[in-house]
This record gives C-alpha cells, structure tokens and sequence, in this order.
C-alpha cells in the first residue's frame, strides 16, 4: 500500500520561505508572488501541492507524547521532562509564553488558501473536472478540521476563509466569532466538501481528505458544542468582543443558555457519520473475527493469575493481543476501524514520537551496552483503577474484585509475588494498554522472549537516580499503548522490526461512543446501551443492561468511563474532560496520584514500593484553563481580538 507521506513536498518551489515564517496568524501574504505561477503547472503539482496542505494534520496530531493532549489526568511525566504536556498541568502558559496550535494550522489553513487560489488561475494541465472538484474539496476539509481544532482548544476563534491583502486596515481583521458560528461554519465547510470526496482511500492515496471522516468530524464538533461547556455552563458570562460583532450574534462570543436541540443535532449527525462509515465507508470494528493482521506467531502474553493454555485463557489472551493492534495497524493490515490516521514521519517517524517515550529503561543489552526506551508516560492510579475488572465493572463498585484497602497487597501468585490485587482480575484492554511491576511488557520483545518489568531493582526498570535521573516510570505503571505485540528487539544486531503504523485521528468506536452519549444527554438509556455495548462486547466484558444504570452509577456516568477506557491515550480526554467541565475534579492538585517509586529510592521493599501515593509536581487547575491564550503581539497587531478570560 501506498500512503499519503505528509511532509513539505519542494515547499521552496512552493511558496517562499517567508509565508511559513510568518507569526501571523492571517497568513497575510505579500502580494508580489513570481514563483507561484510555477507551483501549479500540471496534475502531479497539484497533487503534491495539496499533500503538503495536509503538514499541520501530522505536526499538531494529538497522539505524541509531549503535546498538551497529554497532559489530563491518564498519565504524568518524570518532573525533569517540562514538556509542553506538562507546562499545561502546572498552569504555566500566559499571553507572553502562549503554546498552543495557533500558528500551525491558521497558518496551513492560509496554505490551503494559497493552493484554491493558483488552482483557479493555474488550471493545471492534465486535471480533469472531477481532480480539482476532489482537490478544492479537500482544502476546504483541511480549512473546516483546522477549524475546528482551534475551536477545540481556543473556544470562539476568527474565522479566516480568505487571503487578505497586507493593505488590510486594522478594523477590517476578523475578531473572535461567536462559538456556535464557528460551529455552523464548520459544519457546512465539512457538508459541502463531502459529496466530492470519496468515502474511503484507496491504495495510492490513503491518509488524504475522505467524506467519511468529513461527517465524522461533523458529529465531533456537534458533540462538543452540545457539551456543558458550550451549552449553558460557560463560566465567563461576561466575556464578549470589545470591537469585533459576528452576524446576528453581535459582540457575545458564547450562549448562555442551554439548549436540548444542540444534543439533537449531534445525534441526528454522529448517527449519520457511523451508518455513513460502514456502509459507504467500508468500516467495521476490530474484533476476534476481524483481526486487522495475522497474530498467530505471537505467543499469549502473560496475564497475571490466568492460565492461558485453557480455552477461555486463551481467548483471553488472543483478545488483548487484539485490542493492542487497533493503534498499531493499518488500512494494509485490514484495520477497517481507522476512519482516518496519519503517518508520523518527523524524527523517523512514530520510532522517536511515540515508541521511545513510553519504552521501558533496560529492555536489552547490544555491544554491552543497554538498549533503552524513555520510560516517560507514567499511566496513573486513576487510569489503572478506571479500566473494569474483567466483570465489566469499576474495581471499586465490583463486589467480587478484592477489597479496595487490599489493592496494593501481594495477589500470592505463586510464580509472581510481585503483582499486586490491583493488577488481576481486569478486562483485556487493562492488559493491552497498562504494563506493571511483575508484568511482561510485550511478549518477543527480548530475542524473541517476553521482557519482565521489575520496579524493586534499580538496575533494571526500577528508580535509579544515579543511571536516570530524568527517565523513569512516576507512578509504577507504564503505557504499552501504540507499542505492537510483535515488536521484536536484536541483541546481535541492536535494531527492531518496527513499522510506521498510521495512528488513529478518528475511528470507529469514536462514533458508537458519540452516538451513546447523545442518547444520554436526551435521557434515552436504552438507545444509549445499544451503542455502547458494541464496544464492550468487543472488549470482551458483559453488556450493560438498564439495572446497571443506578444512582450510584448513571448513564452518562458509564459512557464517560467507557469512552475514558476506550481512547485512553488518543488526545481525547484532554478535550472531554473541559467540555464535560470535570476538569476542576480530576485536574487539581493533589489527584494524580501513582505507586511510591520515587519515595521509595532505589531497589525498595515490596510495601515500600506499594503505596498510594500523590505526585509529587506543581498540578493545579484555574477556570482560565478551559481555553488558551492568544500570544500577546497577535492581540497587539489586531485590535479586533480580544484575550481568553483571566490571561
């Protein structure tokens, strides 16, 4: 299979240098341009020309492991990483530092300008009606998804949908639009492009723009704008525009008042996006019967107190060798869940990105030197006591799993004293996403045998200061996501068998989740249930019934947790926990809690090493988090902008 390779394809012979400089977020563009009427000459120009639209896809994806996705309560960073993930949490950012995506996708959002405007002057010589039909369609995909990831992050936004001249007067720059208007832009850019579109990629074109993922995004961004945040609960209610007045709206900026029709319109459209995906879109769930690759030279990973040589051991095992593919596996893999992925290429790809970052210390030695992962993304005990007990239920709500106050005790496996009752008895996608002390992080990944997780020996994956004083697990967990079951490391020859697999912007199970919680935004438990239980029975857990909905445990309670589960570590619990406006609870200090690796000190007792125990870094949590700020200048330079509340 060929891919979209998104990368800066000849941007020289592009666009000068200068436009990509640029910090302004109009993409203002002077007007002599000499080399742009060469840019465009024939179909294979266009095609590398809007391929390189897609840059800001990949640069700004939500999945790596120090962007501000990651900074939510699923996992925490050794405290010498200060990462942007972890600027975040501690509440560092200000007009004067903004991070953010501000000027990576208006300024490819100006990109996308560029290329509609030289394909209407250009008329590239052998593309037919139907190519630049597809190729304008895509810009304005790419113009309504980045879009919609600022929305996601900045709230009300201006709208650029245009290339302005540099003799722009002040008063004549967009300002922020009111949050709803951005909405309905975006969803009519999403509308008009999709009939142009495709509904799947093929061969030699996966990764690029299809109306699958168009209507996808649709029901995501509907989804959000339903959510508490934007639907009545707003917490600045006298937040608006100084100058600036968006059509019909005036200067408000958000609606204060809640509106049951907002839940209405993101079912109608996320029921529309998941029938759309799998019928037209070809899509379905990963599943036993539809496993998107052969696993069958794997071996059963170990599973702490089963016996995976019987039969139900074995299905077991097989499941989560099944969950753990999903985001390590492709449309060439038979992975017809991706709705839409992108390939990781800077630093080689997702080698440096994402496998680096969550490998544990010590995995092999080569020349007499050890191989080493950075052991960074530290799951914590939030995310380890959220994934269900293998009964499908909450560790602390499930009668039959071992007593809360005996969690961090010895389970007396006879094989593994070190595991503790927290670790046994879970639901596979406990096992295909979290590792732990006793576990057996991937099982070849040592010459072909499994590599043993040990946090009581310093010399091994355990605290040692003196070896690595920045790279640890925090919390005596480690992610095992986007690392394959099949990763296998040489000790003769020092290299791995590692793929670039496209990572998940959006996948089915997205979709199913959606759909339930519309339905339990509406009050329909029923329906709720219905879309929910695909994703449970596929997790290999019980089905929810309407007993399961109590008062101790609600509807929307167990969507969240579900969809908590099922997208940990895919960029999305940064966004749902502040639309859902949760983010005070789970967010502030003194939560992010994890084992006692770092009290402990080196090569620690086993009581030592299993205690609960808060992080020890600067979490915190301000209302004014909900949104980012704006660099100062950009306010500076547009007197239309105004600043996100309390920055």
């Amino acid at each position: 299979m060929k891919k979209l390779t998104i990368k800066k394809i000849a941007l020289r012979a592009i666009l000068p240098l200068s436009i990509f400089a640029s910090c302004d977020y109009l993409d203002v563009v002077p007007p002599e341009q000499p080399e742009t009427k060469d840019t465009m000459v024939d179909a294979t120009d266009a095609v590398n020309f809007i391929n390189s639209c897609y840059i800001a896809v990949e640069s700004c994806a939500p999945f790596v492991y120090s962007t501000y996705e990651w900074s939510a309560d699923e996992s925490v960073d050794p405290p010498l990483w200060n990462g942007d993930n972890q600027k975040t949490a501690w509440n560092l950012w200000s007009s004067t530092n903004a991070g953010g995506y501000w000027d990576g996708y208006y300024n490819y959002n100006g990109h996308c300008h560029m290329f509609l405007n030289i394909l209407e002057e250009n008329n590239p010589r052998g593309a037919t009606e139907a190519d630049k039909a597809r190729w304008k369609s895509e810009a304005e995909f790419l113009k309504a998804y980045y879009h919609s990831r600022l929305l996601a992050m900045y709230g009300p936004i201006p709208i650029v949908d245009q290339r302005l001249p540099q003799s722009t007067m002040p008063e004549d720059m967009p300002g922020r639009s009111h949050y709803d208007y951005v909405v309905d832009y975006i969803v009519k850019k999403l509308d008009d492009a999709a009939p142009n579109l495709p509904a799947v990629g093929n061969a030699d074109d996966w990764g690029r723009a299809t109306s699958t993922a168009a209507k996808a995004i649709k029901g995501r961004v509907l989804l959000y704008a339903a959510s508490d945040l934007w639907n009545g609960k707003f917490p600045y209610p006298d937040w608006k525009n100084t100058n600036y007045e968006t059509p019909g709206y005036g200067k408000e900026l958000v609606s204060h008042t809640y509106d049951s029709q907002k839940w209405q319109r993101a079912l109608d459209a996320n029921l529309d996006a998941l029938q759309y995906a799998e019928n037209e879109g070809g899509r379905s769930l990963v599943d036993m019967n539809n496993l998107p690759r052969t696993l069958t030279d794997v071996p059963n990973p170990y599973i702490p107190g089963l016996d995976t040589s019987t039969p139900e051991g074995k299905e077991f095992a097989k499941r989560v060798l099944m969950l753990r593919s999903i985001p390590n596996s492709d449309e060439n893999d038979g992975n017809k869940e991706i709705i839409w992925g992108v390939f990781m290429q800077g630093k080689d790809g997702d080698r440096q990105w994402i496998n680096f970052a969550t490998w544990p210390k010590r995995i092999l030695q080569y020349n007499n030197n050890w191989i080493d992962g950075w052991c960074a993304i530290s799951p914590t005990l939030y995310s380890a006591e959220h994934f269900y007990t293998k009964e499908g239920k909450l560790p602390e709500k499930d009668p039959e799993f071992s007593q809360k106050n005996e969690w961090f005790a010895s389970a007396s496996l006879s094989d593994r004293q070190e595991v503790i009752k927290l670790n046994v008895n879970r639901e596979p996608r406990f096992y295909a996403n979290l590792s732990f002390d006793g576990d057996d992080y991937s099982p070849i990944m040592c010459d072909g045998s499994p590599l043993r997780i040990n946090l009581r020996d310093g010399n091994k994956q355990g605290y040692n200061p003196e070896l690595f004083n920045r790279d640890y697990t925090v919390t005596g967990y480690i992610s095992k996501k986007y690392t394959a079951p099949e990763i296998r490391i040489s000790s003769v020859t020092g290299k791995d068998n590692r793929k670039n697999y496209a990572k998940p912007l959006f996948r089915l199970a997205e979709l199913y989740l959606n759909v339930a919680e519309c339905y339990a935004a509406l009050g329909d438990n029923k329906n709720a249930i219905k879309y929910l239980n695909p994703i449970r029975k596929r997790a290999g857990i019980p089905e929810l019934t309407e007993s399961d909905v109590t008062g101790d445990m609600s509807m929307m309670d167990w969507v969240r947790n579900e969809r908590f589960v099922e997208l940990w570590g895919e960029g999305h619990r940064f966004y749902d926990v502040r639309r859902w406006m949760i983010a005070p609870k789970v967010l502030r200090a003194g939560v992010r809690e994890g084992l006692n690796v770092q009290g402990a000190g080196m090569n620690p007792s086993f009581s030592d090493l299993n205690q609960r125990t808060v992080v020890n870094q600067q979490f915190q949590w301000s209302n004014r988090m909900y949104l980012w700020p704006i660099k100062s200048d950009e306010i500076y330079n547009n007197p239309q902008l105004v600043q996100a509340p309390e920055y």
